[in-house]
């Protein structure tokens, strides 16, 4: 038993007659667990959320990436349910969190969601059930935090029950790239617990890539958004040098991408949002400090990027300033407040930001997003304003914050006074007199 998995446990598996459930039911965890009904096993979502856990019974997906013409079916059929009841992990074999991690406002980690989560697991933990943390998370959180309130149960890890950590790496919105073929990194606190989760997951993934550990498997996550908050801190920064320089940054990447080998394009934009690229680097950063390491890349690299929504407020006022047009009481209409193209999630939106520091300098600021009907800025409940003629002359500066593709940007540059375009989601709109650029 040591050495090897118990025959039934992965005959149980292998014949998907092994129950799974997932815990937060969000971008993350829906698409996993309609992943797992689609290949036959029977799926249970549990969310704390009563609306989402009602839409999903409704087979009606609240997710972008979910079609309710794939999930209504899977729900309809008894493969696939959602329960806000923590009782259903009694009968679960296998079981994936799948919560938030957000930062707190002192910017250290919130795994608060996270021990909401473990502790209803610790109540209901039975032998040969398979836990797996998604959530993203600093290292040393699965064997520190979940491990011991597992184990308080009496239960041996790597024999009674198996315990690893997986990064989500799931992509809103990416057309080419979602649960299935995204491959999957996998750990276990013990060589058992790795090749449970690993069997588990070979079922509903293309690709499994087993690591050592659980440490290995939270740092790959960390790795891969510190990377690309790092590189775009840099190509941030590169956008403010050429500002100032007058060169056109996009025509700079574009040229430089042209080389095969030793680049990789990043692109500037008004800041970073989502629930990963401005979070991760920060969970790594803590967890540096605490080992008496400076992580000065990854805190330059932030500083940088959560800079850019105030630099674009600046822009505004410097093209409202050469029409003679005072940034206070003048009307802004601000293209998309999503945190990216062609999704509904704002946590962590640049947008937000952009309104709030318009709003505080006395600019009437209106939005429009297909995909978000209302937010909340500075206090205030906005709602999304349709993209019409008279709204767009009616605004003294049109400012695309979000590049949506179903937006109708040559209408945009028709009607609009003037432009400013921190996405390069106008470079072949005409007439570009009307367009600056971030």
């Amino acid at each position: 038993m040591a050495n090897s998995l118990p025959s039934s446990f992965l005959k149980k598996i292998r014949e998907h007659r092994a129950r799974v459930g997932v815990i937060g039911l969000g971008y993350v965890g829906l698409p996993l667990l309609v992943e797992f009904a689609k290949k036959g096993f029977r799926a249970t979502g549990i969310d704390v959320a009563a609306e989402k856990v009602r839409s999903i019974q409704a087979g009606v997906s609240y997710i972008p990436d979910i079609p309710s013409r794939d999930l209504a079916p899977l729900v309809r059929s008894g493969r696939l349910r959602a329960t806000t009841s923590w009782a259903v992990l009694k009968d679960l074999d296998g079981v994936m969190i799948c919560v938030p991690t957000p930062l707190r406002k002192t910017r250290d980690p919130d795994i608060s969601y996270i021990l909401a989560a473990a502790k209803p697991l610790a109540q209901h933990l039975h032998r040969h059930q398979v836990i797996i943390l998604e959530s993203t998370t600093y290292p040393g959180t699965t064997e520190e935090v979940i491990l011991p309130l597992l184990s308080e149960t009496g239960l041996t890890v790597g024999k009674d029950f198996f315990l690893g950590f997986s990064p989500e790496r799931i992509d809103p919105g990416n057309p080419d790239f979602a649960t299935p073929n995204i491959p999957k990194v996998v750990s276990g606190v013990t060589a058992n617990c790795r090749r449970a989760i690993q069997a588990l997951y070979s079922e509903v993934i293309e690709k499994v890539i087993p690591v050592s550990s659980t440490r290995v498997a939270e740092m790959v996550k960390l790795l891969e958004n510190t990377f690309r908050s790092v590189n775009i801190g840099l190509v941030n920064e590169l956008a403010l040098m050429c500002h100032r320089m007058g060169v056109d940054v996009w025509e700079v990447i574009d040229a430089a991408k042209s080389k095969p080998f030793g680049f990789m394009p990043f692109y500037p934009g008004p800041g970073l949002g989502g629930h990963c690229i401005p979070i991760d680097p920060l969970y790594l950063s803590w967890k540096a400090k605490i080992h008496g390491f400076e992580p000065r890349f990854i805190e330059l690299a932030s500083q940088v990027n959560a800079s850019m929504p105030e630099h674009v407020v600046e822009r505004v006022g410097e093209i409202l300033n050469r029409k003679g047009q005072a940034l206070k009481g003048s009307r802004v209409l601000i293209l998309g407040v999503a945190y990216k193209r062609n999704v509904s999630d704002t946590r962590e939106s640049p947008a937000l930001e952009v309104i709030q520091h318009l709003i505080r300098q006395g600019a009437r600021v209106d939005y429009h997003d297909p995909y978000v009907p209302r937010v909340k800025a500075n206090g205030a409940s906005l709602r999304s304003v349709p993209l019409t003629p008279a709204a767009l002359a009616a605004a003294h500066c049109v400012v695309v914050v979000t590049d949506h593709q179903t937006v109708d940007y040559p209408k945009v540059v028709r009607h609009a006074r003037a432009v400013l375009d921190t996405r390069n989601a106008l470079r072949q709109m005409r007439p570009l007199a009307k367009v600056t650029k971030l």
